[in-house]
C-alpha cells in the first residue's frame, strides 16, 4: 500500500521560511515524478511545482517562482519543499503527489496517482 506523508507545516510570520517533507513508501520512488499543490478555504486545489523523477527538471507555479525550491532525495524516498519569503497567501494545506514518471511533468493534479494527507501551513501578517 502506498504512503505518501508530509510534515514540517506550521504557523510561521510574513517573510519567513518553512521546509516542507514528505517521505514515500509502498512504491518505486523512482518510478515516479513527485509535485506538490495546496488548497486554501473555499480555493481549488492548486499546482505548486513538481520534480522529475531524476530530480533533473522542475515546473513551478508563477506565484512562487524565485521563493520555493522543490527537491528529492532518491534514497531516502523524499521530497522536500524549502519555502522562503512567505506570504499570507501561501497559507493552504499543503500536500505531496506522486505521479507516473512515464507522463511529462504537469501542473494537471488529475496525472497524480498517489497523495498525502497534507499539512497545513499558515502564514500570518
Amino acid at each position: 500500500q502506498v504512503h505518501l506523508v508530509e510534515s514540517g507545516g506550521g504557523l510561521v510570520q510574513a517573510g519567513g521560511s518553512l521546509r516542507l517533507s514528505c517521505t514515500a513508501s509502498g512504491l518505486t520512488f523512482t518510478n515516479y515524478n513527485m509535485g506538490w499543490f495546496r488548497q486554501a478555504p473555499g480555493k481549488e486545489r492548486e499546482f505548486v511545482t513538481t520534480i522529475a523523477w531524476s530530480g533533473g527538471s522542475t515546473q513551478y507555479a508563477d506565484s512562487v517562482k524565485g521563493r520555493f525550491t522543490i527537491s528529492r532525495d532518491n534514497a531516502k524516498n523524499t521530497v522536500s519543499l524549502q519555502m522562503s519569503s512567505l506570504k499570507p497567501e501561501d497559507t493552504a494545506v499543503y500536500y505531496c503527489a506522486a505521479g507516473d514518471r512515464r507522463l511529462f511533468l504537469s501542473s494537471d493534479y488529475n496525472r497524480y496517482d498517489y497523495w498525502g494527507q497534507g499539512t497545513q501551513v499558515t502564514v500570518s501578517s
